[in-house]
């Protein structure tokens, strides 16, 4: 018996193993606070360009888009990240400093920074209809005047930042805007002035640990150009400046993805140290690259408040039914008597490591089967509060382990599921000057002996099984490189179940009338398959196959139909012979064609070969397209 299902062995079990609620604890140590610094100037909303559905979008849209976007995903990622949206170059002030120029949006009830709800998103959204009476835009720089809406905005965002320590939280400025040269309409020494003093609040940003990322907005007949003044205030330098540069000029209409690669940032999962041999070791952190998606948990809310509630278990006395306020000791039956324990003496007999890694040996990389990773791996880097030792120990490991083809085999040890791991040294890899892939290590939990199964085989006689021809194995061979996906990778694929439960969420949270509709994926591409070659390759493996004269219908070496083809052939004629009792053409023209039920709109489309999906406004719409209307 698994020790793990046996109902005596509850007094021994940890109330916190669960792996995956250790994770998102672990994950949510390290929160991220971001500032939206968005520009708010004329040219904002004079510059405009093609959208994704082809519609005309000012850059000023295209960044409220952007961030309306990302704000959702993060409500979907369960996330308890902080956010603020502020304006610069506004005609309306609004911040904790009253700096002229900067506008920060929030809601009346809530802080400045705060977590993203529904609400927040839904005035949000509502925002661009309203902005040029409420917040209204205008040039912040003019000549003559000493007003810096950028210097001011850095000051109200890093003010912003100031809540939270920087050992534990993320903090981040992102700024849109399509003017590389915030300060050219200025001349001579007072445009060195406001340049320096602004460059110098980025800097003091940035000294206090806050990081500033640009998103420049550009058209294909004006390129953004990063020297003319972020190049400094971001500091960019070397290869950086160069990728940067290139991205730069891309179309509007990855904004969007961009800004969502951006957010999405590779968060520490676990700290722990790497002990090589007694006195040395190497403090690594651990990040979790790929792992299986799935829909949050219930949370549960009050019916009045709507706010969580936090559930607490308390322990009453059975005999005077006073509240315990502390229980300092456990039994466990043993031959007709009970096995007192105490608290630390459970956790002592629990306590099989210390939950760090523990080198044993190596092993050369032949050894290492792919039936071993059983599942997603963890990616191992050494921690910057380790000391230049330890990186210097790390990078001689490394190296050493890539040169001689070895994997480390190492103790990961917890309270909950000790188990051996290989370390597998990974090496940077670099294209067309960017990294496609960080040096590092991946820890990969090796399996129990029990975890793996013996293969059994099951012999048959195979006489009378009919051998596939040479031609036929060419024919099928064809057609598994035409349909091969190119590139293919899991990330061009997204759940469909997923998004449409999350559609269905946003929905209900901002009230919206109509849930959006979600495009599966993973449906096949008809378009593609109807592609000539496509269909050329698989004729000549259906005719390899089957025949020259092979009918789907009939069921093979029966020359009967099969009862799926005879319930069709019955339900088309019923169709067809209800479809003749309508009188179409009038129903169109009066308009009646919505009063009809589902079924019976379906007669129609059947009855004419007609795809019969989708919603009654669609088949609607179908109908009269058919009938010419």
């Amino acid at each position: 018996m698994d020790v793990e299902d046996d109902p005596d062995f509850d007094i021994f079990r940890d109330e916190d193993e669960d792996p995956d609620a250790q994770f998102e604890r672990e994950n949510d140590s390290n929160k991220e606070y971001v500032v939206y610094l968005v520009d708010a100037s004329p040219k904002m909303f004079n510059t405009s360009c093609l959208s994704d559905n082809h519609h005309s979008e000012t850059h000023f849209q295209i960044a409220l888009s952007c961030i309306s976007l990302t704000l959702k995903a993060q409500i979907i990622n369960k996330s308890y990240d902080q956010v603020s949206i502020c304006f610069f170059n506004t005609r309306e002030k609004r911040n904790l400093q009253d700096l002229n120029g900067v506008y920060a949006f929030h809601l009346p009830e809530g802080d400045y920074l705060d977590r993203p709800t529904a609400r927040l998103i839904k005035d949000f959204d509502n925002l661009h209809e309203s902005f040029s009476k409420n917040i209204g835009s205008q040039h912040g720089v003019l000549p003559g005047s000493r007003e810096n809406p950028l210097y001011n905005a850095i000051w109200v965002a890093q003010a912003l930042l100031r809540k939270g320590s920087a050992k534990t939280v993320n903090k981040r400025i992102l700024l849109f805007t399509n003017e590389d040269d915030p300060f050219g309409c200025l001349k001579g020494a007072f445009k060195s002035d406001m340049t320096r003093t602004t460059l110098q609040k980025a800097k003091d940003a940035q000294d206090l640990g806050i990081t500033i990322e640009l998103l420049p907005l550009s058209t294909s007949d004006e390129t953004f150009d990063l020297s003319k003044f972020y190049v400094d205030l971001i500091g960019l330098e070397g290869d950086e400046l160069v990728n940067f540069m290139a991205s730069a000029g891309n179309k509007l209409e990855d904004m969007k993805d961009q800004l969502r690669k951006r957010m999405f940032t590779k968060r520490r999962v676990k700290k722990f140290k790497f002990t090589l041999v007694d006195g040395l070791s190497i403090e690594l952190n651990s990040y979790a690259l790929i792992r299986h998606t799935v829909p949050g948990s219930i949370t549960w809310l009050d019916s009045i408040t709507n706010r969580p509630l936090k559930s607490e278990r308390s322990f009453i006395c059975a005999d005077t039914g006073a509240l315990v306020e502390e229980y300092t000791r456990r039994f466990h039956p043993y031959k007709n008597q009970n096995i007192i324990f105490s608290v630390k003496e459970l956790s002592e007999i629990k306590r099989v490591a210390t939950g760090h890694l523990h080198l044993l040996g190596f092993k050369p990389l032949s050894c290492l089967r792919d039936y071993y990773n059983m599942k997603p791996s963890t990616f191992l880097y050494p921690s910057d509060e380790g000391t230049d030792g330890s990186m210097c120990t790390f990078i001689a490991l490394h190296k050493s382990m890539i040169q001689l083809n070895r994997f480390a085999v190492a103790f990961s040890g917890s309270s909950s599921r000790p188990q051996l791991v290989a370390l597998i040294a990974q090496d940077e890899v670099i294209q067309s000057g960017g990294q496609i892939e960080p040096p590092g290590m991946h820890m990969i939990y090796l399996p129990y002996s029990d975890d793996i199964r013996l293969v059994e085989e099951r012999f048959s006689d195979t006489s009378g099984v009919p051998k596939a021809s040479a031609d036929q194995i060419k024919k099928a061979s064809d057609l598994i490189k035409r349909l091969d996906l190119k590139d293919f990778s899991v990330f061009q694929f997204t759940n469909p179940a997923l998004q449409r439960h999350y559609a269905v969420l946003e929905a209900l949270a901002l009230e919206e009338d109509e849930i959006p509709e979600i495009k599966d994926e993973t449906l096949p591409d008809e378009e593609g398959l109807a592609r000539p070659g496509v269909v050329r390759v698989l004729e000549e493996f259906k005719t390899s196959i089957y025949g020259e004269n092979y009918d789907e219908e009939i069921e093979l070496g029966t020359g009967k139909p099969t009862e799926a083809s005879k319930k069709r052939k019955a339900h088309t004629e019923f169709a067809k012979k209800e479809c003749e009792s309508y009188d179409w053409g009038e129903l169109a023209d009066t308009g009646k064609l919505k009063d009809l039920t589902m079924v019976e709109l379906k007669y129609y489309l059947t009855g004419h070969n007609l795809p019969v999906s989708g919603k009654k406004e669609a088949i609607v719409s179908r109908i009269l397209t058919h009938m010419g209307k």
